[in-house]
């Protein structure tokens, strides 16, 4: 008797987006793998940044003592180009807004953009002060310099858009190093606020010891390697190979100045492209669930995306 020919494998049942993308380390739970064998689009960050991994193996050290929160602060300001008496340095770019929103209260949000704000705000309100991603996020587009109805800009992204860390508007303005040194889990973001007295208020309200030993360390080091312009340069050429490539498998991406571009009418591309160990930002948290936000990557990411999309059927 002829045996029966075996069953396919049932696909990987891939788990559900993140509201903030980063979903790497759970697919590759999913599909049995370890984690960085899978390549991690969904999260934005600088494909081109240091190895901060290896700089920060030389302030282990640093875990046994207590952070100088104010020499780290002052580091980042004369970087960024502002009086360091206005500029709070938070865990992240998420506690920067978190702390700015409880600062002022009430504030509005023209959608879509980043859903932090919305979050962390107590009160919205149409009149109240405005809050903006530049680039804006999902779509990628810097603001004109006519854009001046802004209170609050997050600017985390800028320096991988606009070759610089801030555009020096009024009002206050938000910064990630996380996002430009590619090291979420070290938490460093910033606030620049208007005045010295919304400076001090933002301190008092920040936690004792917010950004850790470690972060504070390998500061130094990351200043050192601070390079915007380089960085909106090489991301620039980056951008558009990765334009060609989505291009040349039917996929019209959003013009973008961005890391990133969003995708258009892409409903099942994440799950398609994460059972290839390919993870892309789902962009239901910005109120577009057909549309797909993919990060810039490298040239061998680049290789690796083509290649996955190469084993899809055309859209």
């Amino acid at each position: 008797m002829t045996a029966p020919p075996p069953r396919p494998s049932p696909l990987p049942e891939i788990p559900g987006a993140g509201a903030h993308g980063g979903d790497g380390a759970r697919v590759a739970a999913a599909l049995g793998v370890a984690a960085g064998e899978v390549l991690d689009l969904s999260a934005s960050l600088n494909p081109f940044a240091p190895d901060v991994a290896a700089l920060a193996a030389r302030h282990l050290g640093a875990l046994r003592r207590y952070p100088d929160v104010e020499v780290a602060e002052r580091l980042v300001a004369e970087m960024v180009g502002v009086p360091a008496e206005r500029l709070v340095l938070t865990a992240g770019g998420a506690q920067a807004i978190a702390l700015v929103a409880a600062h002022l209260g009430t504030g509005w949000v023209v959608e879509p953009d980043f859903s932090l704000y919305r979050r962390h705000l107590v009160h919205l309100d149409p009149d109240a002060p405005t809050w903006r991603s530049d680039p804006h996020n999902p779509s990628g587009a810097l603001a004109a310099d006519t854009d001046a109805d802004v209170t609050v800009w997050d600017e985390a992204f800028l320096p991988l858009s606009a070759g610089v860390w801030t555009r020096r508007r009024p009002g206050w303005a938000l910064g990630s190093l996380t996002k430009a040194f590619a090291c979420p889990g070290l938490r460093l973001g910033y606030a620049v606020a208007p005045t010295e007295a919304d400076a001090a208020a933002l301190r008092a309200q920040r936690p004792a010891w917010a950004v850790g030993g470690l972060a504070c360390a390998v500061l130094p080091e990351l200043v050192a390697a601070s390079d915007p312009p380089g960085w909106t340069a090489r991301i620039a050429i980056a951008r558009k190979a990765t334009v060609a490539v989505l291009e040349a498998h039917g996929r019209r991406p959003l013009r973008s100045d961005a890391p990133w571009l969003l995708v258009p009418h892409a409903t099942g591309l994440r799950e398609a492209l994460a059972r290839q160990a390919v993870v892309v930002r789902d962009c239901t948290s910005f109120g577009l669930p057909d549309h797909v936000r993919i990060a810039v990557p490298d040239e061998s990411g680049l290789a690796r995306l083509a290649a996955a999309l190469d084993r899809l059927p055309p859209p």
